[in-house]
């Protein structure tokens, strides 16, 4: 038997209902600055009424039911309440189109859509297409239309008892679909054991305890903000303030109003909180540390935790990886350019293209070593072929090049498909906008690789500037070439205000390069 055993996530919450039923579990904010709050013992209640609603409306063990919900109340009980029933859980980006959300719900099975009535309209024209899609309830919904299809309604008519249900650590608690860039999204199978698993290993990397309150504003739809902050906090008995949305002018001033002491980003937002007018009232938190992926600069790092007064910890986890394989340690020295070392529970390696391990400073793809369905996905649904090249012998496959220095640290270099070939040569992208990202004037810089018949591939930088900063292309290519060898300088610069993103920050890259090969820009 490991550390989860044979418990589901209703376990989990069960036990901590017996130890913590009238501490306070959840606080949210929506974007309104209206606040909810929910004791361990509402929480479970709330989800005992919905599970038994989903069960009273025909819905089964291992049936898919879609979320397209923003961050709320009603996202977390929907979760656990489908967690009760054994039925699966579809978490959807609210910014998803029509035709998106088609795929995932044709994909999926889903046969049904809980969602908000300001989103119901992409789901009308698509909806005769999707057979297995039976019904549509509406959260946070106060009108009279739609009355008998609203959550508040359903929930009304049960109670709050439940009766025993035969679920299995190894059952499919969700499915998360990972952003697609050349193919369709994926859907990753997370077991009640992954989510277990991640709650353990993130509490315990952390020193998570019951006094500590998570701050979530980061998307529920995202295996970070399930992962780390909910999972963990669950784990410890601890709280979580949630917002309804990231606002980086008010990032700490949520988290001192809300009493948070831990928290989740990505650099994008960090890059966002750093750009707004500093107030020093800001410094005033109890924030203890805050966890981030995705590389800031040395000094965005030391800016970060000087203006803010609150250390920092770089990770690296994936949807596919469950927990954190890979974390800055809370008790070691902080490397914080890197992703730090293997986390409890998990063995991480580098190979090369032969797979074998490679020799420390070289660069090659990470693999994390793992059970599926436990440690780490069970496998993508429909999908043995790529099942097959992510999962082999034991080990994920993880699509990202890293390289690991003397003490063991592990340093991002690049997505393996975000290599660029250019004469022959392999050109990291993420080497070029290191380089762009030190000019004075470059905020942020994302590189691309477009076809070119003579090099194979020629290189495209696209820059965001600080505010008021002026520089030209020709300025940023002589500053390149100053500091890289010729063949990794890029072709054109070309300068954006914002660049299209996921819900999360990270640039959509292929949205960049489809863009540029539409308007056939010459370089």
């Amino acid at each position: 038997m490991d550390i989860v055993g044979n418990r589901t996530l209703t376990d989990l919450l069960d036990e901590k209902v017996k130890m913590y039923g009238e501490k306070t579990f959840l606080i949210f904010e929506d974007k309104e600055a209206k606040r909810y709050e929910l004791t361990y013992k509402k929480f479970q209640e709330q989800t005992n009424r919905l599970g038994r609603a989903l069960l009273t409306n025909g819905i089964t063990k291992g049936q898919h039911v879609t979320l397209h919900l923003p961050n709320s109340i009603d996202f977390m009980i929907a979760w656990f309440a489908l967690a009760r029933i054994g039925a699966v859980m579809v978490p959807t980006n609210i910014l998803s189109t029509s035709d998106e959300m088609k795929y995932i719900l044709e994909h999926s099975e889903s046969v049904l859509l809980i969602t908000e009535l300001e989103y119901l309209e992409k789901f009308q024209a698509v909806k005769q297409h999707l057979p297995h899609l039976n019904d549509i309830w509406l959260a946070r919904y106060e009108g009279s239309e739609h009355k008998e299809r609203s959550l508040s309604f359903l929930m009304a008519h049960e109670n709050t008892s439940f009766p025993a249900s035969l679920i299995e650590a190894d059952d499919i608690a969700a499915m998360l679909y990972t952003s697609g860039t050349t193919s369709k999204p994926k859907g990753v199978q997370v077991t009640h054991a992954n989510y277990l698993f991640a709650g353990e290993v993130m509490s315990k990397s952390i020193r998570l305890s019951p006094e500590d309150r998570q701050i979530i504003v980061l998307p529920l739809f995202h295996g970070n903000a399930q992962y780390y902050s909910t999972m963990s906090a669950l784990t410890a008995g601890a709280s979580i303030a949630m917002t309804e949305k990231f606002s980086a002018s008010r990032y700490f001033k949520q988290a001192k109003r809300l009493g948070a002491t831990v928290g989740s980003l990505f650099a994008a937002p960090m890059r966002m909180i750093l750009a707004q007018a500093y107030d020093r009232e800001d410094r005033n938190n109890e924030m203890r540390v805050i966890w981030f992926a995705q590389s800031l600069t040395d000094d965005q790092l030391s800016t970060f935790e000087q203006r803010f007064n609150v250390p920092l910890l770089q990770l690296y986890g994936m949807t596919e990886t469950i927990g954190v394989p890979l974390m800055n340690p809370i008790d070691g020295i902080r490397r914080n350019r890197s992703m730090g070392k293997p986390t409890i529970g998990y063995e991480v390696k580098i190979i090369d293209k032969n797979g074998h391990e490679a020799p420390l400073g070289e660069a090659g793809q990470i693999i994390v070593k793992g059970v599926p369905g436990r440690t780490v996905m069970k496998g993508y649904f429909k999908n043995n072929e790529a099942t097959a090249e992510t999962l082999k012998n034991g080990w994920l496959y993880t699509g990202d090049n890293a390289r690991v220095d003397e003490a063991g640290y592990f340093y991002f270099v690049d997505r393996i498909k975000d290599m660029i070939k250019r004469s022959g040569e392999n050109v990291a992208a993420s080497e070029v906008e290191s380089v762009l990202n030190r000019h004075p004037s470059v905020y942020e810089s994302a590189v691309i690789g477009v076809s070119d018949d003579i090099r194979d591939e020629a290189i495209i930088a696209f820059i965001i500037c600080h505010q008021e900063a002026a520089v030209t292309e020709k300025e940023l290519i002589s500053y390149c070439k100053e500091r890289m060898a010729n063949f990794k300088v890029p072709n054109r610069i070309l300068f954006l205000k914002e660049f299209p993103r996921t819900s999360v920050g990270k640039i959509q890259k292929h949205l960049l390069k489809q863009s540029y090969e539409k308007n056939h820009l010459a370089y």
